[in-house]
C-alpha cells in the first residue's frame, strides 16, 4: 500500500516547479491532490492531467493565498471534493532579490504578503479540518541559513517559515498534528531559467559549494515532502530539514 492511500492533501503554489513535484508525489503515493494555482490556470491543469494519467485524483483550484476568502476557499474546495484534510503543503512563495538601497515598501509586502501571511492565512483555514495525525509542511529555504547577498526581504520570510513552523509544531502537537518544514538550496524550476541562472556564474559557484556537485530538482525536494507528510515520519515535528545537496 502507498503511504499516502485514503488522504487528502493541498498543496498551494502548485501550478509549477517545486509545488507541481509535490503535487505529483503526493497523488503517486496514493493521495488525492488539490492542485492550487494563483495565476496559472493552465499550468495547474496540467498537473491535473499528469496526476490523472498517471491514475491519481486531483482537481485544480484557483485562490491567493494573502487574500484570507481565498485561503478559506482552498481548503473549503477540499473538503467539498474529497470530504476530509490530511496534509497541507504551504509551498505558495515569491522570490525577488535587490540590493539593500533598493527595497521598497511594496517589495517588502509583497513577500511577507505571500510567504509569511498567505502560509497562515491557509493554515488557519485548513485547521478546523485537520485531526490527529495530520501533517503541515512548510516550504522555506537553505537562504534563511546561508543569508546570501541582496536576499533580506526574501530570506527574512524564509527564517520567519521556520520560526512559525517551530511555533505551530508546540501549539499543534498536543492535538497531534506534526508541522515541520523543507529548506531547498538552489532547484532547477521555470523561475530559476526565467532569472537566468542557469549557466550563470551563480549556478557555476553554487554547484561547486554543493557537495553533492549539482542543484536540485523538483524531484529532490517533492520527496522529502512526501516523507514529512507520511506516517513514516510520526515522529518528527518541529524540524527544519535542509535540502541542498549538502550547502549550507
Amino acid at each position: 500500500m502507498s503511504r499516502l492511500t485514503g488522504k487528502v492533501a493541498v498543496v498551494t503554489g502548485a501550478s509549477k516547479g517545486i509545488g507541481a513535484a509535490i503535487a505529483k508525489a503526493l497523488a503517486a503515493q496514493g493521495a488525492s491532490v488539490v492542485v492550487n494555482y494563483a495565476s496559472s490556470r493552465a499550468g495547474a491543469d496540467k498537473v491535473v492531467a499528469d496526476i490523472t494519467a498517471a491514475g491519481g485524483k486531483a482537481v485544480a483550484v484557483g485562490g491567493d493565498v494573502s487574500k484570507a476568502a481565498d485561503a478559506k476557499g482552498i481548503i473549503d474546495a477540499a473538503i467539498e471534493t474529497y470530504g476530509r484534510l490530511d496534509v497541507l503543503v504551504n509551498n505558495a512563495g515569491v522570490y525577488e532579490f535587490a540590493p539593500i538601497e533598493e527595497i521598497t515598501e511594496a517589495h517588502f509586502h509583497k513577500h511577507f504578503d505571500i510567504n509569511v501571511l498567505g502560509l497562515l492565512l491557509v493554515t488557519q483555514a485548513a485547521l478546523k479540518h485537520l485531526g490527529e495525525g495530520a501533517s503541515i509542511v512548510n516550504v522555506g529555504s537553505v537562504a534563511a541559513r546561508i543569508t546570501p547577498p541582496t536576499t533580506t526581504v526574501y530570506t527574512a520570510t524564509k527564517g520567519a517559515v521556520d520560526a512559525i513552523t517551530g511555533v505551530l509544531a508546540k501549539e499543534l502537537g498536543p492535538r497531534k498534528i506534526r508541522v515541520n518544514s523543507v529548506n531547498p538550496g538552489m532547484v532547477e524550476t521555470e523561475g530559476v531559467h526565467s532569472a537566468g541562472v542557469i549557466g550563470s556564474d551563480f549556478e557555476k559557484l553554487t554547484i561547486s559549494t554543493t557537495p553533492l556537485g549539482r542543484i536540485g530538482q523538483p524531484d529532490d525536494i517533492a520527496d522529502v515532502v512526501a516523507f514529512l507528510a507520511s506516517n513514516d515520519a510520526r515522529w518528527l515535528t518541529g524540524e527544519s530539514l535542509i535540502a541542498s545537496g549538502g550547502a549550507h
